[in-house]
């Protein structure tokens, strides 16, 4: 099913690169899983395994997969936003990057949310209280919830009215990916709580309670994302 025609070289190794992909979310892999090892992917494929260390380097760089020395290969996101239209994927430190894209957002999304309190229409009112509703069913159930929690900010920028917020979505879109990749649903309980709050203040049409709920959700994350850092930090100084 999944075997590459030959082709030349540069060809054959974008080919089995968008191959590795298409079998990761078809299978699917889930995020924390493990990919087969290099000799199961190359006769899967067709390939030889300098084929397939190309190709999981490339989605390693793109954050879709992390090699984790002595242990294998893992899925770390299903996610590759749009074919990464902000080129972040060129930052190796993950944890750095989520930091630095908290302080956008502290930036963006109270003001976001403040606005959408005041164009809001009745149907997209329903459509908020519904995603924020199925994100919170995927979240109880253990199941990956990047894509509604994407949906779910998305509908937030929407009711804004503001264009130029619509195009910034990549920008939140990569910082939900990210996040959720480096914490596993470990704020589950405090997403689920703010992200209620933020809907109901949104539909009372509460800028000021929207705008401090807001607020909480991303200063939750950031604070734990913080302490993961810290964490890495001392455990890399320990190996040291």
């Amino acid at each position: 099913m999944y075997k590459i025609e030959k082709m030349n070289k540069n060809l054959l190794a974008f080919r089995v690169e968008e191959g590795l992909m298409n079998y990761i979310l078809q299978e699917p892999i889930e995020i924390g899983e493990k990919i087969p090892n290099e000799f199961e992917l190359a006769e899967k494929f067709g390939v030889g395994r300098s084929t397939i260390r190309e190709a999981v380097k490339s989605l390693a760089t793109k954050g879709v997969l992390e090699v984790r020395r002595g242990s294998g290969t893992y899925v770390v996101s299903r996610n590759t936003i749009g074919d990464d239209p902000l080129g972040l994927a060129r930052f190796t430190d993950k944890y750095k990057l989520a930091l630095e894209l908290f302080e956008v957002r502290l930036m963006l999304e109270p003001e976001i949310a403040a606005l959408a309190c005041d164009y809001i229409t009745p149907e997209e009112k329903e459509e908020l209280e519904r995603l924020c509703g199925e994100t919170e069913e995927l979240y109880r159930i253990g199941k990956n919830h990047t894509w509604k929690d994407m949906e779910f900010h998305s509908c937030i920028a929407k009711c804004s009215r503001n264009r130029v917020v619509e195009l910034l979505q990549p920008i939140i879109q990569t910082a939900v990916a990210t996040f959720v990749n480096l914490t596993h649903g470990r704020l589950r309980e405090e997403t689920i709580q703010t992200h209620r709050a933020i809907t109901e203040a949104i539909i009372k049409g509460d800028p000021v309670g929207a705008r401090c709920a807001m607020i909480m959700h991303l200063t939750y994350n950031r604070q734990m994302l913080r302490r993961l850092m810290e964490e890495r930090q001392a455990q890399e100084t320990a190996d040291d």
